[in-house]
């Protein structure tokens, strides 16, 4: 579908939530309501249209986010479904980052979860307009006020209700337009308006006073009016909370379920008249290559600004999916691009393609606001600012974790091992959470991911799309040191002449650590009181000690995994004239150093996650009690009718294979949800 709409009618927009809350049914309703699709897939009968992938389907869950569009009222919807489960939350990151506005789905009965928590933040950072679907609310144990009630609570966002369900009716109050809307028909498509009878409306009035109040705080005509007593025009609601949901103040809540085809219809109108499009945004930044910051208009008529924030591998080929922030691109134009080591690269695109979920179409052009797939690009990554090479810049890079969980992995025969590491180092490319290479103690091929599930698809990849058996071992948690306690230590290094190429070296290093709070990660300084007196240090002597610091710091003493949150302070340094050589420098601090560790006491750093464990209520104890057993910290538990939530803190190793056993404590009824929060001694 070519984007022919001016950009005031376009929204950009993601719909992102906790697993298992609705996010790809609803788009998929999107979809069908829009007319972008003829008939409904669903995720429980593994033919969802965005769910292409043969993992997602066998799993059903979303693991790659996919990229749609869809037609409402002479505007251009672009959707990006994206994951829900926190192995893949690299996916909403680099979504996020593209977006204009999103749709956050929530479970009409658990409210906020986890990982709803994870992708607010990342709403956050970078500021998007957020409207709220209430789904499931048909479900037995949904509660509307609730989950608004959660919304405040835990996000800390300012929820204001705009449809709200009446399931017995199979239909909504709308509480602008002050209506009953019904949906009718096989797959509720046929949308049935008519004023709400005094005696129903009457049951919703607080609602809509609530709503009027939240705008008004966020208005201070729109308040005069209010407090008057006078009743605003539906356009002048729609007019002020539009106004307030751009800025962030507060976020429209829509409720229905969109299993049960009911309540959506609205929710699409909310986010042609409630989500900005891409000229309503602040302008992008970027960097020039002198290190000043230049806004980047979303203009056609300027140089080439976009954004590479993806890389997939389709029918066995690279592509790269990029957002044009400014100007236009053609097939064949010429980019320029900078990798993060400064290297700059320069290459042609060859194809441009329009994209619908699995499927793509040929574009002869592609404008600022567009969302495209790119073909012929070898070298680009996530991240890297794609412009004209006569006009570098440089937007903000997106940022990625670092892996929690490693697996020993190797192909099953020794005649695939080039290919293998050819297929490996295309899915780090596709994947910049995902690590491979070899331990250097034991030898192992090792695979590093965010969790048991993104290692589980990675492996399920290589066998359907690539025919690569491998073996795996188990998996191991990716560990961290520290330190406990201040130390300081002094090393002289004199080698003997004949250990150090018939030459005499000597240098004395003094180093002082000491342990920080967690998560602030190491700090050095240079503070040196030199021997003999009155010498100072020469450049090259200063990047000596800093060699000598990250070799030092390379690992740990107990396992050599990577240190983190501590300070590093370089106290004394005594020279001896031309023996004391960078080299002898060097290998003086990183001694030092490392003597230093040793005697402050390291400790192994843990993952430590923050748990979700939703149980029927007869099972509570027991789930209590085998939580217990794992050392988890047992912050909160909520009861309701039939089930209970724990809240809890554990760590990754404590969690490895839990699923099956909570699935066999529950009859399969439990189930649970981790979210990283930090390394930790545990």
């Amino acid at each position: 579908m070519k984007n022919s709409h001016p950009l005031e009618h376009v929204r950009n927009i993601g719909i992102a939530a906790h697993i298992d809350a609705g996010k790809t049914t609803l788009t998929e309703r999107i979809l069908f309501y829009t007319g972008a699709l003829y008939k409904i897939g669903e995720v429980h009968d593994g033919d969802a249209h965005m769910d292409y992938m043969a993992e997602e389907q066998n799993h059903g869950i979303t693991i790659t986010s996919a990229l749609t569009k869809a037609q409402w009222q002479d505007h251009l919807i672009q959707i990006i479904d994206t994951p829900g489960h926190v192995d893949f939350t690299i996916e909403v990151e680099r979504s996020m980052r593209v977006l204009d506005g999103c749709v956050i789905v929530l479970d009409g009965v658990r409210g906020v979860e986890p990982q709803t928590e994870t992708v607010w933040r990342q709403r956050s950072k970078f500021n998007l307009p957020a409207l709220f679907f209430i789904n499931k609310i048909d479900r037995a144990g949904a509660d509307f006020d609730h989950v608004m009630t959660t919304i405040g609570k835990r996000l800390g966002a300012k929820p204001l209700p705009v449809t709200v369900p009446l399931v017995e009716k199979n239909a909504v109050i709308h509480l602008i337009d002050r209506c009953l809307i019904q949906f009718d028909g096989e797959h509720g498509e046929q949308v049935t308006r008519e004023p709400c009878e005094p005696a129903l409306w009457e049951q919703f009035a607080d609602y809509r006073e609530s709503l009027l109040l939240g705008i008004a705080e966020c208005d201070e005509a729109f308040a005069d009016q209010v407090l008057a007593g006078e009743e605003p025009e539906p356009e002048k609601i729609w007019s002020a909370l539009r106004t307030a949901t751009l800025k962030g103040d507060v976020c429209p809540c829509f409720g229905g379920s969109a299993l049960r085809n009911l309540g959506v219809q609205p929710l699409i109108d909310g986010v042609i008249k409630l989500l900005p499009s891409p000229l309503e945004r602040p302008a992008s930044s970027a960097f020039l290559p002198d290190g000043s910051i230049t806004p980047i208009a979303m203009v056609n008529n300027q140089p080439l600004v976009a954004l590479a924030f993806k890389v997939q591998m389709w029918e066995g080929r690279r592509h790269v999916f990029a957002r044009i922030y400014r100007g236009q691109l053609k097939p064949g134009d010429t980019v320029r691009f900078s990798k993060p080591d400064g290297k700059v690269i320069t290459e042609h695109v060859a194809r441009i393609f329009d994209v619908d979920a699995a499927k793509k179409s040929r574009l002869d052009l592609a404008s600022a606001g567009d969302i495209v797939l790119l073909a012929g690009l070898r070298h680009a990554s996530t991240g890297d600012t794609l412009c004209h090479p006569d006009h570098p810049v440089l937007l903000e890079r997106i940022d990625t974790r670092e892996p929690v969980l490693s697996l020993a992995v190797e192909p099953a025969s020794s005649s695939q091992e080039e290919k293998f590491l050819e297929v490996m180092e295309k899915l780090q490319e596709e994947d910049p959470t995902l690590l491979f290479g070899s331990d250097p103690d034991t030898g192992q091929n090792l695979l590093r991911g965010m969790g048991e599930l993104h290692l589980q698809i990675i492996i399920e990849r290589l066998e359907r799309e690539y025919n690569l058996e491998v073996r795996t071992g188990k998996p191991a948690v990716a560990l961290r040191e520290t330190i406990t306690q201040a130390a300081e230590a002094t090393l002289l290094f004199q080698p003997p002449v004949e250990l150090s190429r018939k030459e005499q070296l000597k240098a004395q290093v003094t180093v002082a650590v000491a342990p920080l709070a967690r998560g602030t990660g190491i700090t050095t300084s240079l503070v040196p009181q030199l021997l003999p007196e009155g010498s100072q240090l020469t450049p090259q002597q200063q990047a000596a000690l800093d060699q000598g610091v990250k070799f030092a710091l390379g690992g740990g003493p107990l396992e050599g995994a990577p240190l983190q949150d501590l300070s590093v302070t370089i106290r004394q340094v005594e020279l001896f004239g031309p023996l004391s050589t960078v080299e002898a420098l060097t290998s003086a601090t990183a001694r030092a150093l490392r003597k230093a560790l040793e005697s402050a006491s390291p400790a192994l750093l843990q993952p430590i996650m923050k748990a979700e464990v939703v149980v029927p209520e007869e099972n509570l104890g027991a789930v209590l009690g085998d939580l217990q057993s794992r050392h988890a910290l047992i912050q909160d538990t909520e009861r309701t009718i039939e089930s209970a939530t724990i809240h809890c803190e554990v760590a990754l190793a404590s969690l490895l294979g839990y699923t099956t056993e909570l699935r066999s404590m529950t009859q399969g009824r439990g189930q649970f949800s981790t979210l990283f929060e930090r390394f930790d001694i545990f």
